[in-house]
């Protein structure tokens, strides 16, 4: 029975540390950049944009499909680096803890 108290203490404190976590990640911002940096995005970790910077060269009327493109990719790189950021963090908060392999939290 002194396991499953360890066990209930160890997941309490779990929570916590995940509700900590989730809400840090709300100030963590990751940037994210296309076209040699011409076009650059700004988010959190949770994925929220923050803003987004264009070179004044790219704004020519007759390529506004290749801003669009890139402003895309700009913001896919960003979300690719917030994901990043978050499954590091998440790792921090697991380290020791018996998962199954390829178990992510949260569930």
């Amino acid at each position: 029975m002194r396991d499953l108290m360890g066990i209930m203490k160890q997941a309490q404190a779990m929570q916590e540390k995940m509700a900590s976590l989730q809400s840090e990640l709300d100030s963590v911002e990751v940037a994210g950049a296309s076209g040699g940096g011409a076009v650059s995005v700004r988010m959190t970790a949770k994925g929220q944009v923050l803003g987004v910077s264009i070179d004044p060269s790219l704004m020519v009327a007759d390529e506004r499909e290749i801003l669009e493109d890139l402003i895309v990719a700009a913001c896919n790189d960003a979300r690719g680096k917030a994901e990043a950021t978050a499954q590091e963090r998440m790792a921090e908060l697991t380290k020791g803890l018996p998962l199954p392999p390829g178990m992510k939290l949260p569930f």
